[in-house]
């Protein structure tokens, strides 16, 4: 029997992937563009293992003055963001195993094939101990499925269902695959939402998480002049419509949209306060010097009252189209 255990459930680590000069951060100030992933590392790395893939790892360690529960592994990259090409956790009858899906670099838009190859260089260097390391001819990234821990996967349509992932699968024969390899009982799919300057084709992280089996947190746009108000109202109402496991209604919490954030040539950048990570004892919040910062703080803690609220500036991430949770991985025990 397999299943996908949900981000709340106990963790052995997080890994990370850092910028180096052969990324897309190359051509800004890399040490400022460090800070974010210092500053999650250190967050996580406060109760828990954090392994940090890099090009270099004398010159990366030299930026923490404590690498308690650090471990800094050389692995060549394309990005930083392993989310999406790192392992996905499984358990096998109760046994944890680690799943390699194909990544392409979202549908072939970018160079991928190191992030493609991290997983199998990882494991053969041992940090994964004896934990099974099963390959998966399927691309699927990381950032794109939530779940439940229960049975239950929530996605979007225009992620899986896209011709530039697997040939344009149907949502029946994706079910048939998620059944397959992460044990879906059921698939709740999104078919509307997505953020300006999101490259993941509308990955589920960015838009609406578990937080647990009855609660689901989401985007939502108030701003009848904002591009995504219709894309997200239409959301809303599908969400509204989902039933958890015991039949009754979500709970739903709705995220404040950030204030429009732009790049130096006036891109608009994909800011979302749905790409949190969960850890064992904290949740790391991303902040973007917006208004709703504070607000989307104290929400949080109502949400997670038994974890460390912390927030992170990610600002810097999304100038690259991720931000917190695109950032990490987490392997459960």
């Amino acid at each position: 029997m397999r299943r996908f255990p949900a981000e709340w459930e106990k963790q052995r680590c997080i890994l990370m992937s850092f910028p180096h000069e052969g990324t897309d951060w190359a051509e800004g100030n890399l040490t400022e563009v460090l800070t974010p992933f210092i500053r999650i590392a250190q967050a996580i790395a406060y109760s828990q293992s954090v392994y940090i893939i890099c090009r270099n790892k004398e010159a990366i360690n030299s930026h923490f003055c404590s690498k308690n529960n650090m471990s800094f592994i050389e692995i060549p990259t394309n990005d930083t963001w392993i989310r999406d090409y790192g392992y996905i956790s499984l358990k096998v009858k109760d046994e944890p195993r680690l799943l390699d899906f194909t990544f392409d670099g979202w549908g072939g838009k970018f160079e991928a094939s190191l992030d493609n190859n991290v997983n199998t260089v990882l494991h053969q260097k041992g940090y994964m101990g004896t934990t099974l390391l099963e390959k998966i001819d399927f691309v699927l990234e990381g950032g794109s499925v939530e779940s439940d821990g229960e049975g239950t996967i929530l996605t979007t349509s225009q992620c899986l269902c896209n011709p530039n992932r697997n040939g344009g699968l149907t949502k029946e024969e994706v079910e048939i695959k998620l059944e397959t390899h992460l044990g879906a009982k059921r698939v709740l799919w999104l078919d509307h939402g997505y953020l300006a300057g999101d490259d993941t084709d509308s990955h589920i992280d960015t838009l609406a998480r578990f937080v647990n089996p009855e609660t689901i947190a989401y985007v939502k746009c108030d701003d009848e002049e904002d591009e995504h108000y219709e894309t997200l109202k239409n959301m809303e109402a599908q969400l509204k419509g989902f039933a958890a496991p015991g039949g009754k209604p979500y709970r739903l919490v709705p995220l404040p949209m950030c204030e429009a954030k732009y790049d130096q040539a006036g891109n608009r950048l994909p800011a979302t306060y749905a790409n949190f990570l969960i850890t064992n004892d904290a949740l790391l919040c991303p902040t973007y010097r917006d208004k709703n910062d504070k607000k989307v703080g104290e929400l949080f803690t109502t949400l997670f009252p038994d974890r460390e609220i912390i927030p992170i500036n990610c600002l810097k991430l999304i100038e690259q189209g991720g931000s917190l949770h695109c950032s990490t991985m987490q392997i459960t025990y």
